[in-house]
């Protein structure tokens, strides 16, 4: 099967003058628990990263690798998130938005265009273009999924010291069998999103 060139949508914005170029994407929308994280990125034009794909179809390893190749050659990066009590306050869809435009704002450098994974974005106060499936399709979008998993799947790894019983080490979050099992023995923790558990 042939690759999926990830530069073409790129392209098409510097054929037309624009410049900084950034890809935002969010990791966490569907987890019972946790916050929503967000990263955006801004990558050198068509920079070689092999492996560089949607964080979906790669390994807990190959996102670990690439982590790092992302952060060193990025003209700029920055990850944000949208908290717990957030979500539950203003639904996970304007959080992920949220939390996206966060991560935006927090560049070092502002983009003349972001390019937002997903079919909405309402709340992105700059220029921006959805892209249904831009994790697969967009370099800069591909790294920012990458940045946003890892550094949630990170967060997520760290409470499970704080709320050891839960095991958020394992399952991050998502509504896992294992998951439900322990959410009925303990009910749930202040790391759980009540918005989601009214079903439960």
């Amino acid at each position: 099967m042939e690759e999926t060139n990830l530069w073409l949508i790129e392209q098409s914005c510097f054929a037309r003058g624009v410049r900084l170029v950034c890809g935002a994407d969010e990791a966490g929308a569907g987890p019972l628990a946790g916050p929503v994280y967000a990263a955006a990125v801004i990558l050198p034009p068509y920079l070689d990263i092999p492996g560089l794909d949607d964080s979906k179809k790669l390994t807990m390893r190959q996102r670990e690798t690439l982590y790092p190749i992302i952060c060193k050659n990025a003209v700029a990066y920055a990850v944000s998130w949208a908290e717990v009590e957030e979500i539950d306050r203003i639904n996970i869809l304007n959080a992920r938005l949220l939390a996206m435009n966060r991560a935006i704002h927090m560049l070092p450098l502002k983009p003349n265009l972001a390019l937002i994974d997903g079919n909405r974005n309402t709340g992105i106060d700059l220029p921006s273009l959805t892209i249904v499936g831009g994790d697969g399709k967009s370099a800069s979008i591909a790294a920012a999924s990458i940045l946003a998993k890892v550094s949630r799947d990170r967060y997520m790894e760290r409470m499970d010291q704080v709320y050891p019983g839960y095991e958020f080490g394992r399952h991050k979050g998502y509504p896992t069998r294992r998951h439900y099992e322990l959410l009925r023995e303990y009910g749930p923790c202040p790391l759980h999103r009540r918005s989601f558990l009214k079903n439960l």
